[in-house]
């Protein structure tokens, strides 16, 4: 018997039989999933696409997520947010096909269902991921996959670089949004943020042992392009972590999971719309160039090996910009 439900604005049809393959699709309306569901039953009841009991494994692709999490994202920088991602891709309804079952038009109902709730660069993460997953289940783990189906859809095209900076008394806001939160770690956080332009990761990661409050520098380890380096640190970032606990190996013991949530709470409270943790580091190398420091200044700041890269931070105010032209007249 089909199982036909709602999920979303689609209908869901599972069509499970012992000695068949699990069959799956989504559909616009009710009646298209019912037309398709009795088809496909029709087929079943003919012996269509009867499978021999005794074929190779061909396992979910939801259980080639879950073993890719385990196995590979695990091992990941940025493991947690990886291992959060292919999770939620498991509950999918492409994640209920077999390997040998998976097709391409399958993927691209999901991008299109996903396209509806959440942004497209949130779908090119999505589509990259499990292209990375069926390509490690087809090479290395003998999955029965012919081609990669993902590589045969089209992505959603990349929007221009976000450029997303406090705007107004913004800052003001998130502030007192913050202080009236539960967790004293989170305003020295964002304010270390805004101090260093590091990433999120790399401050939690951050040791008190890779940290020279006398010299004021810090060493950032396991950077996202691989190698470590060294920045300097400035008085304000000095002074925040002079006000932190040096008992414990860490200047900012948290999860990344636990600042998430501290962070929309903050948003929230403050009524600020479209502003994610990582726009600080955009907030912080902007402000960085403002204050007149050059690219190269800049790079060793932030780690960005590629300029190009690093332009894509850079958001100058025309107001910063036009009193530094003011000053530079004055010399």
């Amino acid at each position: 018997m089909a199982s036909i439900t709602k999920r979303g604005t689609s209908w869901f049809v599972q069509i499970r039989r012992k000695g068949f393959r699990p069959r799956y699709r989504s559909f616009a309306s009710r009646s298209d999933a019912q037309q398709w569901a009795r088809i496909e039953e029709s087929a079943m009841d003919n012996g269509l696409g009867r499978v021999d009991t005794g074929r190779k494994s061909d396992p979910t692709i939801a259980e080639l997520l879950r073993k890719y999490s385990r196995q590979v994202a695990s091992k990941n920088k940025g493991a947690e947010t990886e291992q959060l991602r292919l999770a939620k891709m498991s509950e999918a309804p492409f994640a209920f096909l077999t390997a040998s079952s998976i097709t391409s038009a399958s993927i691209a109902d999901y991008r299109n269902e996903r396209l509806k709730v959440v942004k497209p660069a949130t779908v090119r993460r999505e589509l990259g991921m499990l292209r990375r997953v069926i390509e490690v289940a087809r090479k290395d783990w003998g999955s029965p996959i012919r081609g990669n189906p993902v590589a045969q859809i089209s992505f959603p095209p990349a929007k221009d670089a976000r450029d997303r900076r406090l705007r107004g008394d913004e800052f003001e806001r998130l502030l007192s949004a913050i202080e009236r939160g539960r967790n004293p770690l989170i305003k020295p956080l964002v304010l270390f943020a805004l101090e260093t332009g590091l990433r999120r990761g790399e401050m939690l990661r951050l040791q008190w042992r890779d940290i020279d409050i006398e010299v004021r520098w810090a060493l950032i380890r396991n950077t996202k392009n691989g190698s470590d380096r060294t920045i300097p640190l400035s008085k304000a970032a000095v002074a925040i972590l002079d006000g932190l606990d040096m008992s414990r190996c860490a200047p900012f013991p948290l999860s990344g999971n636990a600042l998430r949530q501290c962070w929309t709470r903050a948003c929230e409270r403050a009524e600020i719309k479209d502003l994610r943790f990582h726009d600080l580091r955009h907030e912080a190398i902007s402000r960085l160039f403002e204050l007149g420091l050059t690219v190269p200044e800049v790079a060793l700041i932030s780690g960005h090996r590629d300029a190009r890269m690093l332009f894509r931070y850079t958001h100058l105010a025309p107001l910063a910009v036009r009193e530094r032209l003011d000053r530079l007249a004055q010399n």
